[in-house]
């Protein structure tokens, strides 16, 4: 079999070597047809049928062997054999040829690419096994995919031969009479309405073909459907949830004059509002303050503080009335949105059932979005019910401080409640099972975090797996292991924060049949749809974030391709996702961090400018932290930013700006930032990228400059310089250690 291998190989590789070193390629070009033109005319009509045979058999070679000049040959059988047997020549020459190039493709290198990316290509194994024969038909019905890179990579994947055939010889077929038309235009040498309206065609066969690609793809899910469409709709748009994403989506709607509703089964404003951010970060302003009371001698003044828990948690739950405002019906159905208070389930694609105090409704909607969010995961620990827990859904219930609270997870969320709780006085044991805590983040950005936490007398048990739980005579304890060894904790109450599951379930994604990803996520394409195109997804519920702005921003894409989606889809867009974990010190970043970009073997630049060197920060008594600041090698090209320190989320912000905009380093130095504030980390980190831009060559010539002009020095001593310049990389500032690992150049 080996030896077969090599031969086809070496046969191949001799044929493509011999078609270019021959320079083949210029009998295969339209000049030269039209130069041959009458000669190729008379052979046809002497020898029809030998002029079709060669004809087919150049064609299926040059297809066979990858080799371009498909599209030329293409319109040339249009001008020689005219719009019928040329289509029916090039339909079967391009099929067959295609098929054989998909052969060699298969025998040669589908083994070793299999053995090799396996485990990157099980998702497109699986596609392929599923649905190969519409992904293939789809390519083939768009010509923007270029024809031999089809052939070449369809024959890495598993899908049969005779699919591979006949789907190509169909989905090419439109394709081909378009080309083979425009030929027999050419053929005329003039310029025609028909040649003009090919050529048109060609232009918006694509966009053509696509919307009948979509038409055959809605027509299969929704066949089974099709007794259940309404033959009018109640609404334009109904939505299934009033967090984040749910209210952004009503009020873009609304905005746009769509008639739409809005179900939500528990509070308006979701997990945010009610269970997340605004309470969170309530709690966490409160612990800070007492924070800064403790550290009251630092800034020459004596006090100390009393408080009482359960005033601390009415603060909270007063925060969250102010606000809830913002989030409210009232608001809502000033804006033009229903709100419906029950709960949704869809039955089919264009009919939502509410269960209300009512009684039961049947909305019918030309769109569905779902923004359904998600839930505290509680994992299944053994005794974990016995002993009762808390979540980030049912701690604000609390009135009375834990002496002794566990925390399940060192994520953003267990890591905030955590140093919260700590401040506010409970003896706070965190567990985290792997070997860091926030591990999304760099190395060195966990260990600041974590310094912080010993330093304030948190108790952080890092690669300790919770294994049960225990309540005895009163006395409730976590049994963890670490490194073989259990460990007996108690506690007065458990705090689980590992994370957060999207709500996927008992509202009909199983009866429609619309699945979840590994990552339980309600599956979606790049423009939020979902199995069926006129129900999309947004927010938690759809992930691959778990952020309120980032819920919002996905509820832009799909409010508007479900309403607009007919004539223009957008896909979402996530090249710039910032994010922060509210610890003290804060945790903000976007783009790529290190670890990110190792594992993705992405070159990069890395510079850091130390926050203890900014006046502001020293001022007030902050000077805690970093910039790290990722760019493309060699230019300010922003890859990504971590920010640690006092308000690094607000401080992220001009970096994502930058990114969002293609702005790099430059700019950003040459912007001026208030004095004295903590924005001018930003600068300074730009500062010393530039610096470390500079070398040893460049700075010998402007001291030679500057010799000069003084009269220290001659044009001869400018000369060296720049002479000496050329290749010197030493930079011009040793004192910031250089290293290179990697790849990767740190400054």
């Amino acid at each position: 079999m080996n030896k077969t291998r090599l031969l086809i190989a070496l046969i191949l590789i001799a044929a493509i070597a011999a078609f270019f070193i021959f320079d083949l390629r210029q009998y295969v070009s339209l000049e030269f047809f039209q130069a041959q033109r009458a000669k190729i005319d008379a052979y046809h009509a002497a020898h029809p049928l030998q002029t079709a045979a060669i004809f087919l058999a150049v064609y299926v070679a040059m297809a066979a062997l990858s080799i371009p000049g498909a599209t030329v040959l293409t319109l040339v059988g249009g001008a020689i054999f005219g719009l019928v047997v040329g289509t029916i020549l090039v339909s079967f020459a391009s099929a067959i040829g295609a098929t054989l190039a998909f052969l060699a493709s298969r025998l040669l290198l589908r083994d070793w690419v299999q053995t090799k990316f396996g485990d990157r290509l099980a998702p497109v194994n699986a596609g392929v096994e599923k649905e190969g024969a519409f992904y293939l038909f789809a390519l083939r019905l768009v010509p923007l995919f270029p024809f031999f890179v089809v052939n070449l990579l369809m024959g890495l994947t598993k899908i049969r031969t005779w699919t591979f055939y006949w789907v190509s010889q169909l989905g090419m077929l439109a394709g081909t009479i378009v080309y083979v038309y425009a030929g027999t235009k050419l053929g005329e040498f003039r310029i025609s309405a028909g040649l003009v309206i090919a050529f048109a065609l060609l232009g918006i066969f694509p966009l053509v073909a696509k919307k009948v690609l979509d038409a055959i793809k809605a027509r299969k899910v929704y066949a089974r459907w099709n007794d259940k469409r309404p033959a009018s709709y109640d609404y334009n748009l109904v939505v299934m949830g009033a967090g984040s994403a749910g209210l952004v989506s009503a009020y873009i709607a609304a905005a746009t004059k769509a008639k739409v509703a809005l179900i939500e089964k528990h509070k308006m404003g979701g997990d945010c509002l009610n269970t997340g951010c605004v309470p969170s970060k309530a709690l966490i302003r409160s612990a800070k303050l007492l924070s800064h009371i403790a550290r009251s001698r630092e800034f020459g003044i004596e006090a100390s503080a009393r408080f009482n828990f359960a005033d601390v948690m009415e603060r909270v739950s007063r925060v969250v009335r102010e606000v809830e405002p913002h989030d409210s019906v009232e608001r809502y159905e000033a804006l033009g949105v229903e709100c419906i208070a029950g709960t949704a389930k869809i039955t089919s694609p264009w009919t939502v059932e509410v269960e209300t105090q009512a009684g039961h409704r049947t909305l019918t909607t030309k769109s569905i979005a779902i923004a359904a969010g998600a839930r505290p995961f509680v994992p299944p620990i053994p005794g974990i019910n016995e002993v009762g827990y808390l979540t980030s859904d049912t701690v604000w219930n609390l009135r009375e401080l834990p002496p002794r609270l566990v925390v399940l997870g060192g994520g953003p969320i267990g890591c905030e409640l955590t140093q919260a709780f700590a401040r506010l006085g409970s003896k706070v044991t965190q567990i985290e099972m792997l070997p860091r805590l926030i591990v999304r983040e760099d190395p060195e950005v966990s260990q600041r975090v974590l310094e912080r936490f010993v330093a304030e007398g948190i108790d952080v048990k890092l690669g300790h797996k919770a294994v049960r739980f225990e309540a005895n005579n009163g006395v409730r304890r976590l049994i963890a292991e670490q490194e073989g060894k259990q460990v007996a904790i108690e506690f007065d109450q458990v705090l689980v924060a590992v994370g957060r599951a999207p709500n996927t379930s008992g509202y009909g994604l199983e009866q429609l049949g619309i699945k979840v990803t590994q990552q339980k996520t309600v599956e979606t394409d790049d423009n939020l749809q979902t199995l069926y195109p006129n129900i999309y997804a947004c927010g938690d519920v759809a992930g691959p974030y778990q952020f309120t702005h980032t819920a919002s921003h996905q509820a832009w894409y799909a409010a508007v391709n479900a309403l607009f989606g007919t004539f223009k889809k957008y896909k979402a867009d996530y090249r710039v996702i910032p994010w922060a974990t509210f610890t003290d010190p804060e945790v903000a970043r976007v783009g790529l961090n290190e670890q990110e970009a190792l594992e993705k073997k992405i070159v990069y630049t890395k510079t850091v400018y130390c926050i203890d060197d900014l006046d502001r920060a020293i001022t007030d008594g902050d000077a805690d932290g970093f910039v790290k600041v990722l760019t493309a090698p060699g230019t300010d090209k922003i890859l990504g930013v971590t920010i640690v320190g006092e308000h690094a989320g607000d401080l992220i912000a001009e970096y994502v700006l930058a990114m969002k905009q293609n702005l790099g380093l430059n700019k950003i130095l040459g912007t001026i930032h208030i004095y004295p504030t903590l924005a001018e980390a930003n600068k300074y980190a730009a500062g010393a990228w530039k610096r470390s831009t500079v070398t040893q060559g460049q700075w010998a010539v402007l001291s030679a400059f500057q010799a000069w002009r003084r009269g220290a020095g001659g044009l001869g001593a400018i000369v060296r310089a720049l002479l000496s310049m050329s290749g010197d990389k030493r930079r011009a500032y040793p004192d910031e250690p250089t290293s290179l690992h990697g790849g990767m150049h740190e400054v």
